[in-house]
């Protein structure tokens, strides 16, 4: 079933304290499809703020992009789901074992709860080509991303986190695939600190499924006011 465009957009939650995530949410609710709870609002509050987000009935995407050994990263997965998220992220770059541990963890949790989806991220959208040259990444910057996608479906999850520059040629690989796209910045907002940028309509146009907003929503005088613009844009 095709969702509705407010369904679509996940706000990110870059704050560093529960209380302003929380009015956000406040003014936002019911009006996007996901929250998402990054590094730094979880490091700042922990899982209390995930939950308060799941008890006003919003869904909750946790991006930690676990990177770890696989057992570590299976258990940090249960955990997520035991709080009630509706998706998490990790790392493709810790290898198909990691990615495997997380996704067989989950399908193996007993009264068959629902489970988030889990996707994998490809290569972060602060990065480009001399980023990679420096890490020592054969190749470019669009063989890495496809190479790594590849490892994400051969595990087992459910969709990939990957730039707007990426989105055409990973929905023509992998057509059925869920695809969400940070990195989206409306005509006429500030770049900040993305380097493979695009705006929500075109995004959506490549084939993605969710469009990751942050500093065009989150950091306007009107919040609401930015949200709708941007939705009657699209």
């Amino acid at each position: 079933m095709e969702m509705d465009t407010k369904e679509r957009i996940v706000i990110a939650l870059d704050f560093d304290s529960a209380a302003e995530s929380l009015s956000l949410v406040e003014r936002l609710r019911g009006r996007v499809g996901l929250f998402k709870v990054g590094s730094q609002l979880f490091a700042a509050e922990g899982p209390s703020v995930v939950n308060k987000i799941v008890d006003m009935g919003e869904r909750v995407f946790l991006d930690l992009k676990l990177h770890d050994i696989p057992n570590t990263a299976a258990k940090a997965a249960t955990a997520a789901q035991a709080m009630g998220v509706s998706m998490l992220t990790v790392h493709a770059s810790g290898g198909l074992p990691m990615m495997s541990a997380v996704a067989t963890a989950l399908k193996s949790l007993p009264n068959k709860p629902k489970l988030p989806l889990v996707l994998a991220v490809t290569v972060l959208t602060s990065l480009g080509q001399s980023d990679l040259n420096q890490l020592g990444v054969t190749g470019n910057l669009t063989e890495q991303v496809v190479r790594l996608a590849h490892l994400a479906t051969d595990a087992g999850l459910d969709g990939l986190v990957a730039s707007p520059a990426e989105v055409s040629l990973l929905r023509h690989h992998f057509p059925s695939l869920l695809l969400v796209t940070p990195g989206i910045r409306p005509l006429g907002s500030a770049l900040n600190d993305q380097s493979r940028i695009a705006t929500p309509r075109d995004a959506l146009k490549a084939g993605a499924n969710y469009l990751v907003i942050g500093r065009p929503i989150t950091a306007s005088l009107d919040p609401l006011r930015s949200l709708n613009w941007i939705l009657k844009t699209i």
